[in-house]
C-alpha cells in the first residue's frame, strides 16, 4: 500500500503547479486525503484536505484562492493545483490518506499512508 507523488519542480512566482498522489494497492476513493507542505526551516504544516461522503474541502487560509485540491476515482488520484504560487510557498509537498467516511477531514488527527515527497521551489 502506498502513495506515490509526482508533479512539482522550479516554478517562476506567479506561476502554477499540478501535485499528483495515486494510490497503490487500496482505493483512494474510500479515504480522506490531505496535502501537506515543510518549507525550509519550518514546521509541517496541512495545506489542504477533501473528505469522502461530498468531497467537500478545507484550506489554509496561506493558500485559500489559490490550491484547488480534487480527486479522481477513475484514476485513484488525488490532485493539488497551485496557482499565482509565491516564494513562501516553496516545500517539500506530501499527500497523505486515512481510511475515512464523513465531510469534515480537518477533524482527522492522524493519517496512515504517506507520499515520498515532492519539492516546489518558487523562484521571486
Amino acid at each position: 500500500l502506498q502513495l506515490v507523488q509526482s508533479g512539482g519542480g522550479l516554478v517562476q512566482a506567479g506561476g502554477s503547479l499540478r501535485l499528483s498522489c495515486v494510490a497503490s494497492g487500496f482505493t483512494l476513493e474510500h479515504y480522506a486525503i490531505a496535502w501537506f507542505r515543510q518549507g525550509p526551516g519550518t514546521e509541517r504544516e496541512g495545506v489542504s484536505c477533501i473528505s469522502t461522503s461530498d468531497d467537500s474541502t478545507i484550506y489554509a487560509d496561506s493558500v485559500k484562492g489559490r490550491f484547488t485540491i480534487s480527486r479522481d476515482n477513475a484514476k485513484n488520484a488525488v490532485y493539488l493545483q497551485m496557482n499565482s504560487l509565491e516564494p513562501v510557498d516553496t516545500a517539500v509537498y506530501y499527500c497523505a490518506a486515512v481510511a475515512y467516511y464523513g465531510s469534515h477531514c480537518r477533524d482527522v488527527l492522524a493519517y496512515d499512508y504517506w507520499g515520498q515527497g515532492t519539492r516546489v521551489t518558487v523562484s521571486s
